[in-house]
């Protein structure tokens, strides 16, 4: 007899159903109920749709009923919305939302899948049109309308998880000023406080304002306008507000059925999928179910094990329970601009809630061997049993190599592994995928060292604690990494010297060890542990893991203490222990560029790093607002290493290490190549104005150019040939009519006016009044400026005969061309443009 199989929801966990039932049973009437218009689409997909990387709203979808129907003569009904389930009937109440009509429709089993809807609490004016959630398409659709109109220049997303996250930075791709709100003291809560804390440096770093531990109060409406109230009194105003505070199951429609929920209405199934009821089944975001790590019933909405789950369930249903289901640990990654952040398992506080005991073991490494260029950075974190080894949870933020990692702990994981497992681990080796020692060896040694009595770790906030009781910090990084940065009332005394200065370590104190990421931390212990010292642990995750979460404590704590620091992706200038690696006897100068304006310190920069040798670093303050983001993009382009940026109190502190002179000449197997290596890395520039703000303008976007390592062309023509002439030029034969065209022109920079507001030529004296206060440099040192740093100034040959210009009279430097001139330069730039 065929069997009827009714599933109440789409996407992954309905439709993943339906296909699996088709394929194992191919007599079966399935008919698949939506509420919504599309029963199958890349729900994950939706906020890079907000952002244009998904480009083309087709792509977004998976199948649509048609093809379901040809494909796998599965009936889906969309618009369908389920409102009630008959059990002793064994039938369903449909409404028909588009022709508005309702029936029963009976069944034999039936399989809920109704997913999750976004938490809308009852925050005042919540209601707002311009206040929305992310879950279907529907919503992402109206999103978009609102990012697409020019009117939309500021947005609040609140809520600090995947999504939200997720938006903000799609947000902020789009060119809108992005405000994150999270009540928790974190953002991404599926990792911990000090994995956080390098994504909220990161986050800031790219722009996005952080208002975190600060939940909203209300939202007030002003128009189009709204005002997002903060419990802090903080307001924040905002053309489109993302709400992303979580979701729940989409239950409510089981209320009166008699099916069990549990207390956030979640269904409660069994290994097998099967409700309170044999012939119901559920799957996907809403149903509950006993974690195998903690034993607590849990409710985790992903994508991936609602699919797995919908091939179980099938096979259930045909088979008669034969494949039991394990539970869900929870294993998911995000893409955070630059960043990737992924993690599985349980948490540091999932594992404090469950009263599980645990150790964690956390490095910092590149995600493949050192030696190879463009090594990228990794940070790692293990939760484990402290007496058996089982591991509880992973986590890793990093630039590269962070997937591939955080899938072999869930494998691990999935398996009972242990942390002897992860140190056993035998990868693929070769320089540009892995090292040696892969990271998940190194994470695994370090365990296994505590397990085995060889190394006692602590954790940065237990570190902070035992410093503030008087426990004596010993430092073993070298002289020039403490110099850089230190924890409060630490010692240095690097571990090459350890053996030497034994005597300047108490024996009668606890001792806590770091270095730079933990490993030379662990050396030092074990030189201690070998020469008397019992009460000595070592800080895993080192300096690092210790001063980046600190960094957030701080913020936290002063939030008028701006205070922001991001480490460089590129990590090549390290060796494997995090010590700076010496390729000749490397320095460190100091530049203060505080005072001068855009692109001032660029400038500065550029002139300091072309002295230096490789390996060598320039720690650069300047106050101008722009410069953390500039010095950040002028690192990329140039291929020198940012090492580090920091903000205190609005002046800005960039460590810039000098790169490999030789990396165009490198080749293209060795990696990524910076963007001055490109054939086409000119930039063109036709000035055609003489007005004094557009010249200002022509040398800025020129000087900043140069500095980023292009070679530029500036083409003066027509009034732009006034920039270029000289106060004083020589006297010149000329025709009548050249005599007149040049008796008209400015002669020269000091003649120039405005081309707003000149008002007689006091509109330009109050200019250049103006740029002196805020330490801008006037256009004739930045013609100066721009000769020497190689820009090449051309005259057009054609315009000086017209505009009665002759040679003579220009300032030294300057070559007269023709057409071919520019356009030969601007064939070879990527960058053309026209003042």
């Amino acid at each position: 007899m065929e069997k009827k199989y009714l599933i109440i929801g789409g996407v992954a966990g309905g439709a993943g159903t339906a296909a699996r039932l088709r394929r194992r049973d191919e007599k079966a009437q399935i008919i698949m109920f939506e509420r919504g218009e599309y029963i199958s689409y890349a729900n994950c997909g939706l906020p890079y749709y907000a952002g244009n990387v998904i480009t083309e709203r087709s792509r977004l979808f998976v199948m649509t009923p048609d093809k379901f129907m040809e494909s796998l003569n599965v009936e889906a009904r969309i618009q369908s919305e389920v409102v009630r389930i008959d059990r002793e009937a064994k039938t369903i109440h449909v409404k028909d939302l588009k022709r508005n009509t309702e029936y029963d429709e009976r069944y034999d089993v039936l399989i809920l899948s109704p997913g999750a809807s976004p938490v809308k609490p009852p925050i005042p004016g919540i209601e707002h049109p311009a206040i929305m959630s992310l879950r279907s398409v529907s919503d992402i659709d109206s999103i978009k309308e609102k990012v697409d109109s020019p009117a939309t220049k500021r947005a609040v997303v609140v809520g600090g998880g995947f999504i939200g996250i997720e938006m903000a930075e799609n947000l902020k791709e789009r060119g809108l000023q992005v405000s994150v709100v999270e009540a928790l003291d974190q953002v991404m809560n599926i990792i911990d406080y000090d994995m956080a804390a390098e994504v909220q440096q990161h986050l800031r770093a790219k722009g996005i304002n952080l208002f975190l531990k600060d939940g909203v109060a209300s939202f007030e409406h002003h128009g189009s306008l709204v005002s997002v109230r903060l419990q802090s009194g903080t307001l924040i105003d905002a053309d489109l507000v993302i709400l992303s505070i979580g979701v729940r199951p989409d239950t409510a429609f089981l209320k009166d059925s008699g099916i069990e929920l549990a207390k956030n209405g979640a269904i409660k199934v069994d290994e097998y999928f099967t409700t309170n009821d044999k012939d119901i089944r559920a799957v996907g975001d809403a149903i509950v179910f006993e974690s195998p790590l903690s034993g607590s019933p849990v409710t985790i909405p992903l994508a991936g094990p609602a699919n797995k789950q919908a091939r179980l369930c099938a096979d259930n249903i045909v088979d008669g329970n034969k494949k039991p289901y394990t539970g869900i640990i929870g294993t998911s990654i995000a893409k955070i601009f630059d960043l990737t952040v992924a993690s599985t398992g349980l948490t540091e506080k999932g594992l404090k809630a469950a009263s599980l005991p645990y150790r964690c073991a956390i490095t910092h490494v590149g995600n493949h061997a050192g030696y190879y260029p463009n090594v990228r950075q990794l940070s790692l974190k293990v939760l484990y049993h402290p007496e058996t080894g089982k591991i509880w949870g992973g986590q890793s933020v990093g630039y590269g190599g962070v997937d591939k990692r955080i899938d072999i702990i869930s494998a691990f994981i999935g398996k009972d592994g242990t942390v002897y497992d992860l140190a056993e681990f035998e990868q693929a080796y070769a320089p540009p995928f892995s090292s040696a020692k892969d990271p998940v060896n190194m994470v695994g040694f370090i365990a296994v060292n505590v397990l085995e009595g060889m190394s006692d770790t602590i954790s940065w906030d237990e570190a902070e604690e035992a410093r503030k009781n008087g426990t004596f910090m010993l430092d073993v990084r070298s002289e020039e990494e403490f110099e850089l940065g230190a924890i409060e009332g630490a010692v240095n005394i690097p571990n090459i010297d350890l053996r030497d200065r034994l005597k300047e370590v108490p024996k009668d104190r606890d001792i806590i060890l770091n270095c730079a990421m933990g490993l030379r931390g662990y050396f030092a212990e074990r030189i201690l542990r070998q020469n008397g010292f019992t009460r000595v642990r070592n800080l895993t995750g080192g300096f690092k893991t210790y001063d980046s979460a600190m960094r957030e404590r701080e913020l936290l704590e002063h939030k008028t203490v701006l205070n922001i620091k991001e480490e460089s992706a590129r990590i090549d200038n390290l060796n494997e222990d995090g010590s700076f690696r010496r390729r000749t006897e490397n320095k460190i100068f100091k530049v203060d560029a505080c005072g001068l304006q855009c692109p001032g310190p660029i400038i500065r920069l550029k002139k300091e790093m072309d002295k230096l040798e490789e390996g060598d670093r320039i720690i650069i303050k300047a106050s101008d607002p722009g410069f953390g983001v500039d010095v950040q993009s002028w690192s990329k382009l140039t291929g020198n290493n940012l090492v580090s940026v920091t903000t205190t109190e609005g002046v800005i502190e960039a460590v810039v290490e000098k790169g490999n002179a030789n990396i165009c000449s490198m080749p293209d197997s060795a990696g990524e190549k910076p963007a001055i290596c490109a054939p086409d890395n000119g930039a063109t520039m036709v000035v055609f104005s003489n007005d004094l703000d557009k010249a200002l303008a022509s040398f800025v976007l020129a000087n900043g150019a140069a500095a980023s390592g292009k070679q530029v062309t500036m083409f003066f023509t027509f009034w732009g040939l006034s920039v270029l002439r000289k106060k004083n030029a020589p006297p010149v034969k000329k025709d009548f009519m050249g005599k007149m065209f040049s008796s008209m022109l400015p002669k020269g920079m000091d003649e120039l006016g405005l081309s707003s507001m000149n008002m007689g030529g006091l509109g330009a004296k109050m200019m250049k009044g103006r740029m002196k206060k805020k330490h801008v440099d006037q256009v004739t040192q930045m013609f100066e400026d721009a000769i020497q740093s190689g820009v090449r100034m051309v005259a057009c040959q054609m315009s000086m005969d017209i505009m009665g210009i002759t040679k003579e009279e220009l300032l030294d430097g300057v070559e007269v061309g023709g057409v071919a001139t520019y356009m030969g330069a601007a064939s070879e730039s990527k960058v053309n443009l026209f003042i």
